[in-house]
């Protein structure tokens, strides 16, 4: 058997480095693994002027070195690897790393957080925060008085259209059938707004840009197969989320979305001793600041739990 400490936490998003920082300063150094997006989704957005502390606008991936960088100064170990099996029903809890490695532990934080779900078509990954964006909360304000494209039909990409009133000129939603799968009252709400309209049985072909970022949409229509170019400035796609649990199955209760499910007012599961923090619970927030007030949580529940523990003879 591997490496053994009282914490590991899975995860090094805002979630997973704020719960380091605050069990490495309760002097419960853990192993933190960095898994396959070490910093997590923040190191894919460019632009972050909502998190608090800073005046000017920072850069994600600059914000997560320096959650690293704090979390390794007051004692964290970072490990360079994804988890990939686990039995948390075990005493200790055992890990099993990618390169084969097993390590075990007195309580774990899963803080592996979630990924938006993307259309798989040109242009996206090449204009990605470059108005490409899958958070209207964290993203609209730099839409100001322009206008912008909501992909989806659900809940989120409605919420999403409507918030972006607050900032940009025109919002389009477009969805792939002639109705919406958001709630009557949202729907309402959207369809109400003089600010959006709706572009129903459109496909979305390839988002278009220049140098300075998106310019357009090319559209299908589903029902003549006719195409269009849509003129946007922004493209939000929200056609959900899917959280990184799998690895869990069978062992941790989830929603009917996959989020791990945890207990009111607290970050414990079901298991004792494995605390949750993070879009890997949160299907609603998702932001960066939600993700490490929740860190903070799973680490001060974590501690609590492991000097609750019988302490081992030297």
């Amino acid at each position: 058997m591997g490496q053994h400490r009282p914490l590991c936490i899975l995860g090094s998003g805002a979630a997973g480095y704020t719960a380091a920082i605050y069990a490495a300063r309760a002097n419960l150094p853990p192993l933190l693994f960095s898994g396959s997006l070490p910093g997590g989704q923040l190191t894919i957005t460019t632009d972050v002027e909502n998190y608090p502390g800073f005046a000017d606008v920072i850069q994600g991936p600059w914000l997560m070195e320096q959650m690293k960088q704090q979390a390794q100064h007051v004692g964290t170990t970072i490990i360079p690897e994804t988890i990939v099996q686990v039995d948390l029903r075990a005493s200790p809890k055992i890990l099993v790393g990618d390169s084969g490695e097993t390590y075990t532990a007195d309580a774990v934080i899963i803080a592996t957080g979630a990924q938006a779900k993307w259309l798989g078509i040109p242009g996206e990954e090449a204009f990605m925060g470059q108005g490409v964006s899958a958070c209207a909360t964290c993203d609209g304000s730099f839409f100001k008085d322009v206008p912008v494209a909501v992909i989806g039909g659900g809940n989120t990409a409605v919420e999403e259209a409507l918030y972006l009133t607050n900032h940009a000129s025109h919002i389009t939603l477009i969805h792939r059938r002639d109705q919406l799968r958001a709630e009557k009252i949202l729907q309402d709400r959207l369809l109400a707004h003089p600010k959006i309209s709706v572009l129903w049985n459109h496909g979305t072909e390839e988002i278009l840009g220049s140098q300075v970022g998106v310019t357009g949409l090319k559209l299908r229509d589903l029902n003549t197969g006719k195409e269009k170019i849509l003129e946007v400035e922004g493209v939000f796609v929200a056609i959900g989320h899917k959280p990184a649990t799998d690895m869990f199955q069978e062992q941790l209760p989830k929603d009917d979305y996959g989020y791990l499910l945890h207990h009111p007012n607290s970050s414990k599961t079901d298991v004792t001793g494995v605390f949750v923090a993070g879009d890997v619970c949160d299907p609603v927030y998702r932001q960066a600041i939600t993700a490490a007030g929740m860190g903070c949580m799973a680490a001060l529940d974590a501690v609590h739990y492991c000097q609750s523990l019988p302490q081992k003879k030297p």
